[in-house]
């Protein structure tokens, strides 16, 4: 006879539902196009009402209203991330159609438009503007998502990050050295609203073959970024949803503070 297995107080049986996203408000920035589009479709597919945020706004209508007419729930702000009262418009967006936020994505960011050159070539201005979106970006909208998870006592925030930062990847420098910073970031944010039911962790995905990543990167060097994985073919969207959606759901809720890397084994940390 097997024996039972061991309990303790305050153990939770871990059943599927606890991966369940139903009903759960879901903002994706940078969710009108690429990866984030990804993330949006596959969040709303899971059950939960998502809000597709981009700069883009056209995109993220599309995107919504894709969904929506699949039957899903789904709503779009034009959304700049460097611009707090834009970031305010687009929470609102999210508490106005559906009641309130459980789940951030932090996926915007400048990457795919910024040329591959030496360091010293890098102009200031745009340096500024890659951690105005990819840090400041990320901390206005934490700040402003935060009081409605803190009012419920729980919530979920997903930083995307860039596997770059284990590898130290050169030619976008301020690329790699924001994607470091929201591993930072994700550490002490998680320390400050732990307490308040809500967790913060990361996900660095590898070089991905998304559709605006095709369109910006030379074929013979998109074909070098499988050498190396452990799992030798190239990465696509779908290899991240998995570890995104984890993060998001109820399954994670003991889990802050890290940063799980998705790159077929090529940086292992």
């Amino acid at each position: 006879m097997n024996d039972p297995a061991p309990t303790f107080p305050g153990a939770i049986a871990l059943s599927p539902g606890r991966f369940c996203l139903k009903g759960q408000v879901v903002i994706v920035t940078g969710g009108g196009k690429g990866i984030g589009k990804i993330y949006a479709q596959e969040f709303a597919r899971a059950g939960a009402a998502v809000v597709a945020s981009d700069i883009d706004g056209a995109a993220a209508a599309d995107v919504a209203a894709g969904l929506v007419d699949e039957g899903l729930k789904a709503a779009s702000s034009q959304t700049d991330i460097a611009d707090p009262a834009s970031v305010e418009r687009m929470v609102e967006t999210a508490r106005e159609a559906f009641g309130t936020v459980d789940v951030l994505v932090n996926n915007a960011s400048l990457m795919s438009v910024l040329p591959r050159r030496n360091w010293m070539e890098i102009p200031v201005e745009e340096w500024d503007r890659v951690m105005a979106v990819n840090l400041r970006g990320m901390f206005l909208c934490c700040k402003a998502v935060f009081p409605l998870m803190k009012e419920k006592g729980r919530g979920k925030i997903v930083n995307i990050s860039s596997s770059r930062v284990w590898e130290g990847t050169p030619l976008r420098l301020h690329y790699t050295t924001s994607k470091a910073g929201v591993v930072g970031f994700t550490r002490a944010l998680a320390r400050e609203v732990g307490p308040f039911g809500v967790t913060v962790n990361a996900v660095s995905p590898g070089n991905t073959l998304s559709e605006t990543q095709v369109q910006s990167s030379d074929p013979a060097y998109l074909a070098t970024k499988a050498q190396g994985r452990s799992i030798p073919r190239g990465q696509t969207p779908d290899d991240l949803v998995g570890a995104v959606m984890f993060l998001a759901s109820p399954a994670s809720d003991f889990i802050t503070g890290q940063t799980v890397n998705v790159d077929g084994g090529r940086a292992m940390h």
